[in-house]
């Protein structure tokens, strides 16, 4: 099997103290979802479909959660701009 490698992640700094504040079976999926957006990057639609320049801008979501990031091609990396979510764990009121 040919194939290539997956692109390497990186996280903006505000992405980082996002993901480090999630509770842990949160960030397991941000990691999950990263994973998947590694292998492809533009298996997620486009953050802004009407920008014929944003084609590199991607959203990647998955129910309460969302993750905006750039594909840098020369580079073969991704860029977590934003970690969003919006759920909250069981038990929780608020």
């Amino acid at each position: 099997m040919t194939g290539t490698a997956p692109y390497a992640v990186r996280l903006s700094t505000t992405a980082a103290k996002v993901l480090d504040a999630l509770p842990p079976r949160v960030e397991d999926t941000v990691w999950d979802v990263l994973d998947a957006a590694a292998a492809d990057p533009w298996g997620f639609r486009r953050w802004n479909a009407d920008d014929p320049d944003g084609q590199d801008v991607r959203y990647a979501s998955v129910g309460p959660l969302s993750l905006t990031y750039w594909v840098n091609r020369p580079l073969r990396r991704l860029t977590v701009l934003s970690i969003v979510w919006l759920g909250q764990e069981p038990g929780s009121r608020g």
